[in-house]
């Protein structure tokens, strides 16, 4: 079993129409896995049912007992965050401005402080329009932890695959380089870098190469929207020249590509130019694995 992951340096580059479009040439017995939990969209596209759900849990939540609270107010003089006050002697706190350190609770001399696991998202197993089994995940406004959630995630996806018996699975993963990242690419087999020919998408595309060389992690490039700066595609072509790093493909800027998001659809399902161009891409990807 192969893990397959699609990622590049910032938003906005394609990425997840690029994995949409390559999750019509896997197998069906394949998975496919959404590992972007802070703004997953790859369901509008897939049309998942829902049909597991899971919570997620991560890190404590401090919550004050007001029937055991003296209002003494050594929580809100201890509180390095000042996430607590104390108001008509009895103390509350801000949970957006805490921090989970737990100081409160070890400080409270009237064990009035309740600690229990922090729900900080959801994570499901879908069945998707196209017949194939989508892992992804919902991290709530302004949790943290979503690198662990990306690892729980992944970990689902494999015990899936596993019991599919399935030959690959293919990660959308977050944009940036931040711990999502670093979550998503740990222990994969190919990442599939894609950027777009802008100076910012050049920067984000030899930012991400560097995690990839840190992983020891074998990758290709596609450059989505390539006609739009010829220049810096020149540019982005010799970087990965330089760098060992196989062009999978150049896809064109194209209107169409809007009309299928407006409909909900990838792009392989309206153009027929298009279905051929990622086809080829994931035939050189496959090549690329063998190697």
């Amino acid at each position: 079993m192969k893990e397959i992951l699609v990622i590049s340096g910032k938003g906005g580059a394609g990425k997840t129409s690029v994995a949409t479009a390559l999750s019509f040439f896997i197998n069906r017995n394949d998975i496919i896995v959404d590992c972007d939990v802070d703004a997953a969209d790859m369901h509008i596209l897939l049309h998942p049912d829902y049909s597991q759900k899971f919570d997620f849990f991560s890190g404590k939540e401090c919550e004050v007992i007001s029937d055991k609270c003296s209002g003494c107010g050594i929580c809100e003089e201890n509180c390095h965050y000042s996430a607590i006050k104390v108001i008509n002697n009895i103390a509350s706190i801000d949970q957006l401005e805490c921090e989970h350190c737990l100081l409160c609770y070890n400080v409270c001399p009237e064990n009035a402080i309740k600690v229990s696991d922090m729900h900080c998202g959801e994570y499901f197993i879908s069945n998707t329009r196209t017949g194939k089994t989508l892992v992804h995940a919902r991290l709530f406004s302004g949790a943290d932890n979503s690198g662990k959630l990306v690892s729980t995630v992944r970990t689902e996806a494999k015990k899936v695959a596993q019991s599919k018996k399935s030959d690959f699975i293919l990660i959308d993963g977050p944009p940036g380089i931040g711990c999502p990242v670093i979550a998503s690419i740990t222990g994969i087999n190919y990442a599939v870098l894609v950027t777009e020919p802008t100076l910012s998408g050049l920067s984000d595309l030899k930012r991400v190469v560097e995690i990839v060389n840190h992983f020891k992690v074998k990758s290709g490039c596609i450059i989505n929207k390539a006609t739009i700066n010829i220049e810096i595609k020149k540019e982005i072509e010799k970087f990965c020249s330089e760098s060992n790093i196989p062009i999978l493909g150049e896809i064109s800027y194209n209107k169409n590509f809007y009309s299928a998001l407006t409909e909900k659809k990838s792009i392989v399902e309206i153009d027929e130019g298009f279905k051929k161009i990622f086809k080829n891409i994931w035939e050189k990807i496959l090549n690329e694995i063998k190697k």
